[in-house]
């Protein structure tokens, strides 16, 4: 090691000790520190034991035996007897809900959609006892960490013009208490929510403006389709100043989120518990789990802050939502919600409709339609029925041009099998460029076909996504479906078997069979007018014949009503096919092209742009050849 190194290891050295040394803490901040550590350790301890004494409390309730004075004062404080009682239940009702609130907690125990029925026609119930809980956590003037699910409220309930009104208070003194008010309106799915401290100064913690929120769901598995029901039950949130988000629907997932969020939906397929806060909720932590109850499908749980003051000067608002995910009820509440507050708060997106051009098909086109016939006809399998010959009316001008474009190929294809003959495969560019030349001189594109598929495409995608989500098909019954919503089986089993019953499920759905059967034929009339299909589509012809099988597989768990639509479209299309060729005579029409023929050329866009690629594609190689020789 060389002189200059050791003296660089030195002043570096040096320079450590130096700033270590100078940057030490003082006597003053060292006893600082202690005393934080020490204060966090007390903090701590206080909490641990408070948490046994609630617990020796609980336990206490639970064998009935006489509870603890000293014990309830040391844990809670001045809240110290509103920690004793017993549970009491009072109902809200109207004639969309019927809600069950608890004194234990002061929350929301039980809430039934009583327009609506499970699979099995039990009143349909989103949650009960502890399958839902609402805990709100506050601090108390000495530190103490209290959760409102440990205290028993005292309940009063008011009539008034705007409904039916529900006092739950917290109460130490006659004057002092904090109060959760609840307002169910007639004729509502919203339930107003609100938190307010009466005189709680000198008690609660003056410095702490928020209230720490749990929300915890079990989800109950309501229609007849686990599988498919699950796929659709999703736990949503909308930031304040952005778009609804939601996790993962296949799998156990998790977020923390930094942005301020407007509401919380615990979301099924059909039904929907929206939290929503005045102001928004900050720090919030959402989870979904997949659960392993066999009557439940997911547990959801979101943690997050609240605004709230102490002094009880303002209130802390929040609202309920117990709602069916019907288009025009979230549509509804969507506009009142504008109205009242100026927020669009987009509780149409717990409809999952697709992407934006998707959605915009649906909400503009297709359920519009349906709500027409709907409004007239009350058999559902009617309005599916005329919803689908509509739309095949719409992209009729779509098919009649693919059709004709086929055609067009169909009635040249003698004079292509000749260009073929004519140049051999080793002559590709030859061959291409003089099939490109016909198809110019007699005035057909290749791609004249192509486009009007694609553009049916956006609509075929809407329905798909349009059928899973609507919940007018909700135990509606047509022909042998008993529910146009779920999968009609007409054949079940019990035994497990391997591959069969993870993807293709415990039975067989008519819809699906017959749209599966109706598509194979469609295949084959299709497969048997395409040009050239004897000798191009050799290869691929048993791929489309496993098509529509794969597609029974995917679509056996799914909805009856969708099924049911793409086996009328296809029955549709099938006939469209033998009118087409009924009305297009290929003879008049291959005299037509061979006239073309004496027109004077006129190249499009395209095939210009086609044809000189070719040209530079030959130009270039020949280039190379010349180089290889």
């Amino acid at each position: 090691m060389d002189k200059n190194t050791v003296i660089g290891l030195v002043l570096i050295f040096a320079i450590i000790v130096g700033f270590s040394w100078l940057n030490r803490p003082s006597e003053e901040q060292i006893a600082a520190q202690q005393r934080y550590r020490d204060s966090i350790q007390k903090v701590e301890l206080e909490k641990a034991q408070q948490a046994a004494l609630v617990e020796a409390l609980k336990q206490q309730e639970r064998t009935d035996t006489v509870v603890d004075a000293d014990m309830a004062k040391k844990a809670f404080g001045a809240f110290a007897a509103s920690a004793v009682g017993s549970e009491q239940f009072v109902e809200l009702e109207n004639d969309l809900l019927k809600l069950v609130f608890t004194t234990k907690g002061g929350r929301v125990y039980s809430a039934e959609l009583k327009e609506y029925k499970t699979h099995d026609s039990l009143p349909l119930v989103l949650f009960d006892n502890d399958e839902s809980a609402l805990d709100f956590t506050f601090l108390s003037s000495n530190n103490r960490v209290l959760h409102t699910n440990n205290f028993y409220f005292e309940p009063q309930i008011t009539t008034s013009e705007k409904g039916k009104q529900l006092q739950m208070r917290l109460v130490l003194e006659e004057d002092k208490y904090l109060e959760f008010n609840y307002l169910l309106p007639d004729n509502e799915y919203k339930v107003d929510f609100s938190i307010t401290a009466h005189n709680l100064t000198d008690v609660l913690d003056n410095n702490s403006n928020s209230l720490e929120m749990v929300w915890k769901s079990k989800l109950k598995q309501q229609e007849k389709g686990r599988k498919f029901e699950a796929r659709y039950a999703t736990l949503n949130y909308k930031f304040t100043s952005d778009d609804v988000e939601y996790l993962s629907e296949s799998k156990d997932d998790s977020k923390q989120l930094s942005n301020k969020i407007q509401w919380i939906a615990f979301k099924d397929q059909f039904f929907s518990t929206v939290l929503i806060a005045d102001q928004s909720f900050t720090s919030t932590t959402l989870s979904s789990k997949i659960s392993d109850n066999v009557d439940y499908l997911k547990n959801y749980q979101a943690d997050a802050s609240l605004s709230f003051d102490p002094t009880g000067k303002s209130t802390t608002t929040l609202s309920y939502l117990f709602i069916p995910n019907k288009y025009q009820t979230l549509k509804k509440y969507d506009k009142q919600y504008k109205n009242e507050t100026g927020s669009n708060m987009q509780f149409r997106q717990l409809l999952p409709m697709g992407w934006t051009l998707f959605r915009w098909i649906n909400e503009y086109l297709i359920i519009p339609i349906f709500n027409f016939f709907g409004k007239y006809i009350s058999n559902y399998g009617i309005v599916i029925l005329l919803l689908t010959i509509v739309v095949k009316l719409i992209i009729l001008p779509f098919t009649y041009k693919s059709y004709l474009s086929s055609a067009k190929m169909r009635v040249l294809k003698p004079q292509i099998d000749e260009i073929n003959a004519k140049y051999p495969p080793e002559k590709a560019m030859e061959r291409q460029q003089a099939t490109m030349n016909l198809y110019n001189r007699v005035g057909v594109s290749p791609m004249s076909g192509c486009l009007p598929m694609l553009l049916q495409m956006p609509i075929l995608f809407a329905m798909f996504m349009f059928f899973p989500t609507c919940i007018e098909l909700r135990q509606q019954s047509f022909l042998w479906a008993k529910d146009l919503a779920s999968y009609d089986a007409i054949f079940e089993w019990s035994t497990y078997i391997p591959i069969i019953t993870p993807y293709f499920g415990n039975h067989i759905s008519l819809f699906c069979l017959l749209m599966t059967i109706t598509n194979i034929v469609y295949t084959k009339i299709n497969m048997s007018s395409q040009a050239g299909a004897a000798d191009q589509m050799k290869v691929m012809k048993w791929m489309m014949y496993l098509m529509p099988v794969m597609f029974m597989f995917i679509f056996n768990d799914y909805a009856s009503g969708l099924s049911y639509y793409y086996f009328v479209s296809l029955l549709l299309t099938i006939l469209q096919t033998y009118l087409f060729r009924l009305f297009i005579d290929e003879e008049k029409l291959l005299k037509k092209l061979e006239a073309n023929k004496k027109k004077p050329m006129k190249k499009s866009g395209f095939m210009a742009r086609l044809e000189e690629a070719q040209r530079q594609q030959q130009k270039a190689m020949r280039e190379q050849m010349k180089k290889n020789r």
